[in-house]
């Protein structure tokens, strides 16, 4: 995304500069076919390509037929982020997130008491946590290790330490280690 806006700023930036070096190169243009132009065609040739990549790196996202993916429900209270882990026999762990790599997870977020927001800036954007509202994230960590998440969206006076540590698990690791983070009581560092 970051490498098709640069092509498409350098685009520009070379029809402004021809204007600017040479005054009247663009005057020979229709004003119509500068709209038509730069600001239909010039676009799709960067967009479109972009929109195909992100549709298809979206659809790489999505389970095989068959297997459904890990959910975990993210909860969000004043300060504090409680996870529970519906298919590991509804254990909780707070202040930290267990995933396992390389398999798709549906974060399922929401909030007790005032709006809150989950992200993970390593994975994917922020979602909102409303109270009374679910919303759903899809991320997928690709490497084992310890990465930071955090609430975004001020909610009070202890907003500043509303943060979690993520915890990206090899896969055959993932369910013992949720377990012993449940049995434990672990809590974020």
């Amino acid at each position: 995304m970051l490498a098709g806006s640069a092509i498409l700023f350098a685009l520009v930036l070379v029809l402004f500069l021809m204007v600017f070096l040479r005054p009247g190169w663009g005057s020979r243009i229709a004003p119509g076919r500068w709209i038509v132009l730069g600001g239909l065609v010039l676009p799709a040739i960067v967009l479109i390509p972009l929109v195909c990549y992100a549709l298809y790196a979206g659809e790489q996202l999505l389970p095989l037929p068959g297997h459904a993916p890990q959910r975990i429900e993210a909860i969000a209270k004043q300060w504090d982020w409680t996870f529970r882990y519906p298919d590991q026999g509804g254990v909780e762990t707070h202040g930290v997130l267990h995933v396992p790599a390389g398999t798709p997870v549906d974060i399922v977020v929401t909030s007790q008491d005032v709006v809150h927001a989950f992200w993970i800036p390593r994975f994917a954007g922020k979602i909102d946590a409303i109270p009374g509202h679910a919303t759903h994230l899809r991320i997928q960590a690709d490497q084992p290790g310890e990465y930071q998440g955090l609430c975004n969206q001020f909610c009070g006076l202890g907003h500043a330490g509303m943060h979690f540590t993520v915890i990206v698990d090899r896969p055959e690791d993932f369910s013992a280690a949720v377990k012993q983070a449940a049995a434990t009581g672990e809590m974020n560092k």
